[in-house]
């Protein structure tokens, strides 16, 4: 099955990638979840569309995305969420509060779909955020989620 993706898709391809993916794939989860679109000719037109939005909103080329990289590293994220006792969150921190937490402290405006979280943070503590810049450069941060 051939798809244009609109997301980027962990280890299939970038917004605007016209690729061939396996039937039950494309149908049972990337078209339904949003990730792409069915090729068509038509379809094909958009290409282009994609690709200069993803160009406008994407880190220039590698000298850029090492600017941000020592940028982020050298920042101090603190994240207040709402919590029980023990430390324990209402619910959990997702992608958009840490984009926010990031700008707040000081830093660049991240895509939110470009952060790698590892697990669910349901909790207090500090967490290892990793940020991919570009395909050869990614950053990493320690996000602290304090009670608050």
């Amino acid at each position: 099955m051939k798809i244009i993706l609109t997301q980027e898709v962990s280890g299939l391809g970038a917004p605007g990638d016209i690729v061939e993916v396996k039937n039950g794939f494309g149908r049972n989860y990337l078209l339904p979840q949003g990730f792409a679109i069915a090729w068509t000719k038509g379809a094909e037109k958009q290409v282009t569309v994609i690709k200069r939005a993803r160009s406008a909103r994407e880190i220039r080329d590698l000298d850029h995305a090492n600017e941000v990289k020592a940028q982020l590293e050298g920042l101090k994220v603190s994240l207040k969420a709402r919590a029980g006792e023990g430390g324990r969150l209402f619910g959990s921190v997702t992608p958009a509060e840490i984009v926010d937490a990031v700008k707040a402290a000081g830093g660049p405006v991240l895509d939110r779909r470009r952060l790698e979280v590892p697990g669910h943070i349901k909790s207090t503590g500090t967490y290892p955020v990793r940020v991919k810049l570009h395909p050869e450069v990614s950053a990493k941060f320690d996000l602290n989620v304090v009670q608050g």
